[in-house]
C-alpha cells in the first residue's frame, strides 16, 4: 500500500489498537454482502485481524491480504497460521498498482486506508479495476474532526487539534470518511450507497485499552516524530498523553468516533 508517510507508523501501541479491530467493530456494513466462495482482495490489510475474520466468513473462497509493510504482513500471515485459516493469503502490495487482473476479486475490501493516501480517487478507481464490473467495492475511514468526547478536558482538545495538523503534514485526509462518497463518484465507481457507523469507548475496559493506547502513542510512536517536526514539544507531547491517561481513570468518560462507508460496483467494462 504506497503511502507519502504513514502518520502512525508500526510502534506496538499502533499495531494495538490495529489488533482490536475485528470484521463486527469494523466492517458490519459489508457482512450482509459476504457468501460462502466468494472472493476478496483487503487492501491495507495490517497485521491481518479484519481479513481472517472475513476468510472464515467467505471459505472456502480466496481472500488475499496486501500492505505496504512487510513485517506487518508477516505478522498477519502468523496470525491466519495460528487461527488454522488456510484460504487466505498475505503479501507486500500497493494500493495504486494491486498485483491483480481485472474484475478478478468479487470484493476489493479496504478499512481505514483511503485516509492515509495522497490520491484516494486514484486508488478507489484501482479498486474498482479489480472489482469489475459485477464486483463491490467497499471503504470504511474515520473522520477525525467529528470526534467527541466527555468529560472535556483541555488536554484531549489539544490532542485532535495536534493530530489532524499532524495528519495533514505527513499525508492524506484525517477526516476522509465523510469524503468517501465524493471520491468514490470522482473515481467512476457506480452505483455508489454510502453509510455510517460509530466506534464508542466508554466502559472501563474501553477506556483503559483507547486511552492507554493514545497515551503510550503520543510520546512514543512516529506520530510523537511528525509532531515535534511541525512544532510540538515534548511538554505538550507529556501534557496530552497525561490528558489520555485522566481520561482514561475517568468513570464517566466517553468516546465517539464517527466513520463514513461506502459500497460501489467497479468499472464496466467500457473503462478497462
Amino acid at each position: 500500500m504506497t503511502t507519502a508517510r504513514y502518520t502512525h507508523g508500526h510502534h506496538e501501541s499502533v499495531l494495538r489498537s490495529h489488533e482490536w479491530r475485528t470484521a463486527e467493530n469494523s466492517a458490519a456494513y459489508l457482512l450482509p454482502h459476504l457468501a460462502p466462495g466468494l472472493s476478496l482482495l483487503d487492501v491495507g490489510s495490517g497485521p491481518g485481524t479484519i481479513t481472517v475474520d472475513l476468510a472464515q466468513r467467505l471459505a472456502p473462497g480466496r481472500v488475499k491480504g496486501v500492505d505496504a509493510a512487510a513485517d506487518v504482513v508477516a505478522k498477519a500471515a502468523a496470525l491466519a497460521a495460528q487461527r488454522g485459516v488456510v484460504d487466505v493469503e498475505f503479501a507486500v502490495g500497493d494500493a495504486y498498482a494491486l498485483d491483480a487482473a481485472d474484475g478478478e476479486y468479487d470484493i476489493v475490501h479496504a478499512h481505514q486506508v483511503l485516509q492515509h493516501l495522497e490520491r484516494p480517487v486514484d486508488a478507489l478507481r484501482e479498486f474498482g479495476r479489480v472489482a469489475g464490473a459485477d464486483g463491490l467495492v467497499a471503504a470504511r475511514d474515520v473522520d477525525y474532526e467529528g470526534t467527541i468526547w466527555y468529560p472535556l478536558l483541555p488536554a484531549l482538545a489539544e490532542w485532535l487539534d495536534l493530530y489532524v495538523r499532524v495528519h495533514r503534514s505527513s499525508s492524506g485526509e484525517p477526516s476522509a470518511g465523510r469524503r468517501l462518497k465524493a471520491w468514490a463518484r470522482e473515481a467512476g465507481l457506480r452505483d455508489i450507497v454510502s453509510s455510517a457507523s460509530v466506534w464508542v469507548f466508554e466502559s472501563p475496559d474501553d477506556r483503559a485499552f483507547w486511552g492507554g493506547m493514545w497515551a503510550d502513542r503520543v510520546v512514543q510512536s512516529a506520530f510523537a516524530d511528525r509532531a515535534r517536526a511541525i512544532g510540538a514539544d515534548d511538554a505538550q507531547l507529556e501534557r496530552i498523553s497525561d490528558g489520555w491517561r485522566e481520561w482514561a481513570e475517568r468513570p464517566d468518560a466517553w468516546l465517539l468516533m464517527p466513520h463514513g462507508e461506502i459500497l460501489a460496483r467497479g468499472a464496466g467494462a467500457e473503462r478497462r
